[in-house]
């Protein structure tokens, strides 16, 4: 019995100490000045890629390099990628090659997919975003809806948790999003350091989000 007693306080204390330390990491948003960030970005099939492709459009060159991390059975997101960056070391060509990179998890969530196999994949998926996040140890995640973004951005909160790294976590939901937030907006909206939507309606809702107008 004294076993079980020491054996639930002790975790109690480790749920209280993990509590603790997402509470300081989640409230800590400076960030020293640099000249470049290494960045994360989590592309989705379909809209989600093509919107946050547009979105780094108007980003400089200063992100880099940049870790782009897609569902293991997302090609079409490669090509893109790959286009969209042949296109940019054209327009730059100062910019080499190298600087981006793309990564592969398994995807949380197929379409039709039942909810209870999805949290199985999901935490799966998780599984194998932790070495991926450490490897890379980004300074910036900038995701924008696809399910694959909850096992990255999570990994990335336990970078600040085990005091590893503060990775600051940009969310920005989807312009298809006009009066409700995506799941995956439901979940980081807590998690995030900024959250982003692009209407007013939501920013009414939400009003700890910011609002910048339409941006991809």
């Amino acid at each position: 019995m004294a076993c079980v007693l020491f054996l639930a306080a002790a975790l109690g204390a480790l749920a209280v100490v993990l509590v603790l330390r997402l509470w300081i990491v989640l409230r800590t948003q400076a960030a020293a000045p640099r000249k470049s960030l290494s960045v994360l970005v989590v592309a989705g099939s379909g809209g989600h890629t093509t919107e946050i492709l547009r979105l780094l459009g108007s980003l400089s060159s200063a992100y880099s390099p940049r870790h782009y991390v897609i569902a293991d059975t997302d090609k079409i997101s490669a090509n893109k990628i790959n286009s969209f960056e042949l296109d940019r070391a054209d327009k730059e060509p100062t910019t080499m090659l190298s600087n981006y990179y793309i990564h592969q998890i398994p995807r949380s969530r197929e379409v039709h997919q039942s909810w209870f196999s999805a949290v199985l994949t999901t935490l799966y998926s998780m599984w194998l975003s932790f070495p991926l996040i450490y490897q890379v140890k980004p300074d910036l995640v900038l995701c924008n809806g696809p399910g694959t973004c909850v096992p990255i951005c999570v990994a990335a909160l336990f970078l600040g948790i085990l005091g590893i790294k503060k990775v600051i976590i940009v969310y920005v939901e989807s312009i298809c999003r006009v009066e409700t937030l995506s799941l995956s907006g439901k979940i980081l909206f807590h998690l995030s350091d900024y959250f982003i939507v692009q209407w007013p309606t939501l920013k009414e809702k939400y009003p700890k989000s910011v609002y910048l107008g339409r941006i991809v």
